[in-house]
């Protein structure tokens, strides 16, 4: 049996564990320089608070209704999200828990017999609950693609399902599938939603009953036949181990206003290029292809509309490495490359890759020892940033003023992760 723990709200839920005067209210949370709303509570989307909407249109419904609204925090996020993942681990086993995304983990629950599930996912979503404020639901069934299913019938109504629903008889199952929408099928996305309706294929049960080589020839093969078996209660995609090791970094960002200056696009480059080095520095890894992007504002001429043009390039650099300096010195080479002056830029961005483990690289035998021992240097840079916090210690390239920061009018202090910004209880 398999099951899936998805927290409700994830970002709004963060935001009520330190603010509970906002319970059974509208919240709603902004994505990066607070343009468009990523996260609603259940609150907000009966008020007619449209997901991933622009958050200047849905402004004066917001303020009409007092809705509380949040920029993007996240470090608190990722803490919250971490307290909720050694929660399950501690209840399962570490082994038994796939971190599949920030606020969703599939567990493999076989040790627990099947007429207790129901008591055992009531209990788990309490325990999560009370340790960590966070507000979860929960869905069992035989295979992770039912288990998706179930967790959504979970939020369905969850006044009546108490956020937990399972799926494991026969019966049940096929019942479910006759009224879940291909386009509710984990796996299956817009655009073959779309063909399979226009094929006359409507439900999860109606995809069932297709043939094995129509389900190969129009649904991607191997995966698409796994996608069917997991529904017919075949488990077919097994448990993952958690990736430690990514095999690209990338860091990005939306410029709190349009920029212009070269001087700021190099300051943002190296600011980005300082964050994607300690990322690597993180896993232990080295990379040898350096790539950098900026992304031009949007064009428009009365009813005609154009997406900005993103200028980019890359370079291999002469040997792989994760030290900052010797990053940085080659992104900046690139931004003066795709900088084009008189240009408004409203993104930046920097990619690393060629990534393999620093164990991997010889040191240079004509080099200083000095030279080869700069990942000392890299590891002292990064205790101090990370026990200090807020780039305490950086490169003067990154700039120091950084007016083309993100915009974040509504953030909510970082109660886990900064001493200063601790939670006041008077």
């Amino acid at each position: 049996m398999k099951a899936i723990v998805d927290c409700n709200s994830f970002y709004c839920s963060c935001e009520r564990v330190f603010r509970p005067d906002l319970k059974n209210k509208p919240v709603v949370v902004l994505s990066n320089n607070d343009g468009c709303i990523i996260s609603r509570s259940d609150e907000a989307k009966l008020l007619g608070v449209e997901m991933t909407g622009p958050y200047f249109k849905a402004k004066n419904l917001i303020e009409q209704h007092n809705v509380a609204t949040f920029s993007s925090n996240y470090n608190l996020y990722g803490d919250m999200s971490r307290r909720v993942m050694d929660t399950l681990k501690i209840l399962v086993g570490e082994n038994n828990v796939e971190v599949y995304s920030v606020d969703e983990s599939f567990l493999d629950v076989s040790m627990i017999e099947e007429n207790s599930l129901d008591s055992y996912a009531l209990q788990m979503r309490e325990i999560v609950e009370q340790w960590t404020g966070v507000s979860v639901s929960v869905g069992i069934a035989p295979t992770k693609t039912l288990a998706k299913i179930a967790n959504h019938l979970a939020k369905k109504n969850k006044a009546a399902t108490k956020c937990v629903a399972t799926i494991i008889k026969e019966d049940n199952i096929r019942e479910i599938l006759k009224k879940t929408s291909v386009s509710g099928i984990w796996g299956v996305g817009r655009a073959y939603a779309d063909k399979l309706i226009n094929w006359g294929i409507t439900t999860a049960w109606d995809l069932c009953n297709m043939p094995e080589e129509w389900i190969y020839k129009h649904l991607g093969g191997v995966v698409g036949a796994r996608l069917v078996k997991e529904l017919k209660g075949i488990p077919c995609i097994e448990m993952k181990d958690e990736l430690k090791v990514k095999k690209m970094i990338a860091t990005t960002r939306m410029f709190g206003k349009n920029v212009t200056d070269l001087n700021d696009i190099k300051e943002a480059i190296a600011t980005y290029t300082a964050r994607a080095g300690e990322k690597l520095r993180r896993q232990k890894c080295v990379a040898s292809v350096l790539s950098v992007f900026i992304v031009a504002k949007e064009e428009s001429h009365s009813a005609n509309f154009s997406r900005g043009a993103t200028l980019s390039t890359h370079t291999i650099l002469p040997a792989a490495t994760s030290v900052t300096n010797e990053l940085i010195a080659p992104a900046m080479r690139l931004a003066e490359q795709i900088f084009k002056p008189g240009g408004e830029y409203k993104k930046a961005g920097v990619m690393l890759s060629g990534i393999v483990p620093d164990t991997s690289v010889q040191s240079n035998l004509f080099e200083p020892i000095t030279e080869n021992n700069k990942r000392i240097l890299m590891d002292a840079l990064d205790n101090l940033n990370f026990s200090m916090r807020d780039d305490i210690v950086k490169f003067a390239s990154s700039g120091l003023t950084r007016d083309w920061k993100m915009r974040k009018e509504f953030r909510s202090p970082r109660y886990t992760s900064r001493w200063n910004e601790l939670r006041e209880v008077v």
